[in-house]
């Protein structure tokens, strides 16, 4: 049999306990088994709390809890604990101060109030000190005004808020365990698959103004799953809240932050495909969705405890017949009306509509943009713009389409999805400095040579109706000559080959050539001063000759 607490002690677990001590502390500033504390505050809820003090000769200390109202503590009757001289706590146990801390009470109880309105001005312990001595006489040192105004200062936890949201407003997400599917004997299994038993997870999405839920097991907690049991929740309930509150699981949260989480960005897409917002909780505090967190554990007890199943269908299907016959028909123990009925009535109307549209399931991945200014997908290529070369983006592709966007999640291309070993080139993703004229068009190289002259401009148009597409290239190369002659001479030769209807480069060239300054030509002079006649040249040849004869 458990030991029985004095008179004493158990009054004073229940009135910290009205007083918004935790039990936790309770047990540490009464040196009793935490337990122990739970059970009396149980029992309280039956039984009305003493309002006088224990009879004389109760054998615990005193609670001195200055400040209250009613009596607390053996043999006390006054708020400041003050106890009669004929009855009086067991000098060898000391009391248990204002602020639950064991020992002797301060000599700054008395001038508590005074404390309390300085505290409440912002003013120091070193000030209130200051001020107790100059104003009040008070005697003893800082370090005691310290201590006291320390205690006072410690916080008691404050009871959580309850918050209540209107219809169509919030629901709130989790997973739990669900119900094994073990596969039967003689059934093959899936390819990967090495067990007949299979763990599986639950999700659960609970509409909170309603309560209100939908219930669906999958095998893995993929992003991709994540994904289609929030869609076919949606479908269930007709229609879309506007605030999901989901717990920081790795489908849904790449990193958890309280002020900036930084979510999945297909997730994200998700959710600004049908028009809601994805608010994770902080991290460990599961009283920010306390709405999911015992629908969970209700899912698990009553719907799938001791239960299994021979395929994810089977525990699927047996998930809807109960919402529907089971949950969907209880009377909520909070909101005391049965759920289905404030569902219809109240929260269904105020759900935003569906999109025409599911939300298109697309693969993801993050690539490098080659020098080509290409990136790879499924063994297809697609440009991007030059400016994202050798930098990383994110590629996003479901069959149809191929979307690129840079580190912010923006769109920078658009393609359809190509075969493998096909390249699909936007030609604004070419850098201007790679596009050869030829490229470019006839129209562009036209307006190019205009600014050589109207007769070179004239000369070209009649060529290209002559040659055609072969006419693009011929308008290169005269642009070429442009850069390597004259503007003038140019046009001049433009001007007579038009005159003959000559329509080829070559002729262009020749034309150039003629019309050009010719180089000047000097005449053989016979006669100088400084040079010699021929025949001195030969009567030294001779002499020079004779002699070597000789």
């Amino acid at each position: 049999m458990a030991n029985q607490l004095g008179m004493a002690e158990q009054h004073s677990i229940l009135v910290l306990a009205r007083r918004g001590w935790s039990q936790r502390r309770i047990a540490r500033e009464l040196g009793v088994h935490r337990e122990t504390v739970a059970r009396y505050v149980g029992l309280s809820q039956a039984e009305p709390i003493p309002t006088h003090p224990p009879p004389e000769g109760c054998s615990k200390p005193a609670i001195s809890i200055t400040g209250s109202d009613e009596p607390v503590a053996c043999g006390g009757d006054s708020i400041t604990g003050s106890v009669p001289s004929s009855v009086g706590p067991d000098p060898s146990k000391p009391a248990i101060s204002i602020t639950g801390f064991v020992g002797r009470q301060s000599r700054c109880a008395p001038y508590l109030e005074v404390i309390l309105s300085k505290l409440e001005d912002g003013l120091s312990a070193q000030r209130i000190w200051q001020d107790l001595v100059a104003e009040h006489g008070f005697a003893d040192g800082y370090q005691s005004v310290q201590r006291f105004v320390r205690r006072l200062q410690s916080k008691t936890p404050l009871p959580f808020r309850r918050m209540e949201t209107p219809p169509g407003e919030e629901a709130q997400i989790d997973f739990g365990t669900g119900a094994p599917v073990i596969i039967p004997e003689g059934e093959a299994l899936p390819i990967g698959v090495k067990t007949r038993r299979r763990k599986t997870h639950v999700f659960r999405m609970v509409l909170s103004c309603s309560r209100k839920a939908y219930s669906e097991v999958v095998y893995r907690q993929t992003t991709e799953d994540f994904i289609r049991c929030l869609e076919n929740a949606f479908h269930h309930f007709g229609g879309v809240p506007k605030v999901l509150v989901v717990d920081n699981l790795k489908a849904a949260v790449l990193q958890a932050d309280w002020y900036d989480p930084d979510l999945n960005p297909k997730l994200q897409a998700f959710a600004e495909h049908y028009g809601t917002v994805i608010l994770p909780t902080r991290p460990r505090t599961p009283r920010h969705k306390g709405k999911i967190e015992k629908q969970i554990g209700y899912v698990k007890d009553n719907a799938l405890k001791s239960r299994s199943f021979p395929s994810l269908a089977a525990q699927n299907a047996h998930l809807l017949e109960w919402e529907a016959h089971v949950a969907d028909t209880r009377i909520h123990g909070t909101t005391k009306q049965q759920i289905n009925k404030v569902f219809m009535e109240v929260e269904r109307p105020a759900l935003a509509p569906l999109p025409l549209e599911r939300f298109p399931f697309f693969h993801e991945a993050r690539r490098v943009v080659s020098r080509d200014a290409h990136v790879e997908v499924d063994k297809a290529f697609y440009s991007v713009p030059p400016q994202y070369l050798s930098r990383r983006v994110w590629v996003r592709w479901d069959g149809r389409m191929v979307r690129v966007f840079d580190q912010r999640m923006q769109q920078i291309a658009l393609h359809a999805q190509g075969e493998p070993g096909r390249f699909r080139t936007n030609p604004e993703h070419i850098a201007p400095q790679k596009i050869s004229g030829v490229e470019r068009g006839a129209a562009y190289l036209l307006r190019k040579i205009s600014v050589i002259g109207s007769r070179a401009e004239e000369w070209s148009q009649s060529m290209l109706q002559v040659r055609g597409i072969q006419g693009v290239r011929v308008l290169v190369g005269l642009l070429s000559l442009g850069e390597r002659h004259p503007w003038s001479a140019v046009d001049e030769a433009c001007a007579i080959a038009q005159t003959h209807g000559a329509y080829r480069l070559r002729t262009i060239r020749t034309l150039i050539k003629r019309t050009a300054p010719k180089q000047e030509r000097f005449e053989f002079m016979e006669e100088h001063p400084i040079i010699r006649r021929l025949s001195d040249y030969g009567d030294l040849v001779r002499s020079a000759f004779q002699e070597n004869c000789v």
